[in-house]
């Protein structure tokens, strides 16, 4: 899992360029379920890689501190996000003071922590009615040529299952809302976006070279004009505490 979780470092640019980001509607649900609007929030956004979530919060008027592992990813995002306030560590130990945020974000982040940890620093941290949300960028699987890419995928990497998803206990109730959306851009850059997930990152260059030659393939014919209509669902929980 280390492994994994650290291998964005190498490929940090390519992280920045190609994944997705987040609709205003995602922002406007995280609103509705704490509470408060994100204007004037203090934001401790947890494993914020090239800071494409944390720029979307600073843009809601939120003042956001990130929190970053990764020497690769938080020079990008220094590059990225230049003026925006960031720390080295991780969720599982916060170098951050005791009740000092609202809200603490985990934007694809979540599932590199250890809940046993993660969870007593996130309640250490937050202030009395803060809160803890945790989101993903899911593709849209009710679309034919996504369902049938993500079973690709899962019969390559031999995926039975996923577990990494179960929110937590001992932080409160969670509550759980689903957005979608959806981004066009040309198939290089849709393959580049899934190049940039861990599982390619630590799989070796042949190997993967040899999927993705695969993967255009059967997609070049889908999409005879070069752009694919990535679509999304967003899958947000946030427990307030």
């Amino acid at each position: 899992m280390t492994t994994r979780a650290r291998s964005f470092d190498a490929a940090a640019a390519l992280y920045a360029a190609h994944r997705p980001g987040y609709p205003p509607a995602l922002f406007d649900a995280v609103e509705s379920l704490t509470g408060r609007p994100l204007a004037g929030a203090r934001v401790a956004d947890v494993g914020a890689g090239t800071g494409i979530a944390t720029a979307l919060l600073r843009e809601r008027g939120a003042e956001v501190l990130a929190v970053e592992p990764g020497d690769g990813m938080a020079a990008e995002f220094r590059r990225t996000c230049p003026g925006v306030p960031i720390v080295r560590g991780d969720g599982n130990r916060l170098p951050l003071a005791s009740g000092s945020v609202d809200l603490i974000t985990y934007a694809q982040a979540w599932h590199w922590t250890d809940p046993a940890r993660s969870v007593p620093e996130a309640r250490r941290v937050l202030r009395p009615g803060g809160a803890l949300a945790l989101w993903w960028n899911d593709t849209d699987t009710t679309v034919p040529w996504i369902a049938a890419q993500e079973e690709r995928l899962r019969v390559f990497f031999e995926v039975k299952g996923e577990t990494h998803r179960t929110l937590p206990e001992g932080i409160g109730e969670f509550t759980t809302r689903s957005v979608t959306w959806s981004r066009h851009i040309t198939l290089d850059d849709h393959l580049a976006n899934l190049a940039s997930h861990s599982a390619f990152l630590v799989l070796g260059e042949e190997r993967t070279r040899a999927y993705f030659a695969g993967e255009r393939e059967l997609l070049e014919p889908l999409f005879p004009d070069g752009v694919v209509e990535e679509q999304y669902a967003v899958q947000l929980s946030v427990a307030v505490v």
